[in-house]
């Protein structure tokens, strides 16, 4: 494993959540991180915004890039991702992180949400990453990573929101296609999704209030399995579909209580993880309830 000082992060959605939680733990080894999201004011409903994640970046180590970006837009990734290699020198680290989600089925899902769903997950992770490919060429270890799941092609993952998970797990395609495409060039591309349910603003407003929230690990436990995907050499490893905890647990991490919310409730699985994903020992899960109707950027 080798140390993020000086290497410089691109990450979609990092103002909030998980993508903070990725930034913040990369900052604590001195990277140069560009906050690329769309909050630039407060948001009643939503903690945090680019300038305020800037702030959290630059106390834990890191150097801080806020840029106002939709990742919809074309012309605002490319200025976005000009703007990160003009101010840090180039790009080590793709972080796709931005989302948005609504569980909802066919007849409840307008097709504004299926647009907007499409264009941030599908769409901006592909467009992300196409652009910041020149620049990760030119990287000593290139990554990208894409926040989203196994592609485990089952019903149960598509009848209650087809919508969104088609969106998902173009993401994921995202993943497949791009390892193959840039395995020659020293590119890994990999996936990162976690077991149980993240206490985000997602589970929080809309996926199951206070109840889902202390079933929930924090964002932490994400921050630091992409830590350990994307400080690892990037020719030995690429094309891989990552459960938070299997990867921590590969890396000699035995300690996750550390990690819930609240270790007196039991900790509750996410969606798209698959059956026979078998978690690490001491480790127990519940399913998740069915859920519907729920709608936020995650």
């Amino acid at each position: 494993m080798t140390s993020l000082k000086g290497k410089t992060l691109f990450i979609s959605g990092a103002s909030r959540g998980i993508g903070l939680a990725i930034a913040l733990r990369a900052a604590r080894d001195g990277a140069n991180v560009a906050i690329a999201a769309k909050t630039a004011e407060p948001h009643p409903k939503l903690k945090g915004t680019i300038y305020t994640a800037a702030d959290e970046v630059r106390a834990a180590g890191g150097k801080a890039l806020p840029v106002l970006c939709d990742i919809r837009d074309e012309a605002q990734v490319m200025a976005a991702i000009e703007q990160t290699v003009a101010e840090f020198g180039g790009i080590d680290v793709c972080v796709n992180n931005a989302s948005a989600i609504s569980l909802t089925n066919s007849q409840a899902t307008d097709m504004k949400r299926f647009d907007l769903m499409m264009g941030i997950n599908t769409r901006g992770t592909f467009m992300v990453s196409k652009y910041c490919i020149p620049h990760l060429k030119k990287a000593e270890n290139p990554h990208i990573l894409m926040l989203s799941p196994p592609l485990d092609m089952k019903t149960k993952w598509f009848e209650h929101s087809t919508a969104y998970t088609m969106a998902k797990f173009g993401m994921s395609m995202c993943v497949l296609g791009l390892a193959g495409e840039l395995k020659s060039a020293g590119v890994a591309v990999n996936a990162l999704w976690p077991r149980t349910t993240i206490a985000t603003a997602a589970v929080g407003n809309l996926l199951g209030g206070d109840a889902m929230m202390r079933a929930s690990r924090t964002p932490e436990i994400m921050g630091d399995a992409a830590y350990a995907i994307i400080t690892r050499p990037s020719r030995e490893f690429t094309g891989h579909f990552c459960i938070d905890d299997k990867v921590l647990y590969a890396n000699g991490v035995r300690d996750f209580e550390r990690y819930r919310v609240d270790p007196s409730v039991a900790l509750m699985s996410d969606f798209f993880v698959p059956d026979d994903d078998v978690p690490p020992p001491g480790v127990t899960v519940q399913p998740l309830p069915s859920v519907g109707g729920a709608q936020t950027s995650r």
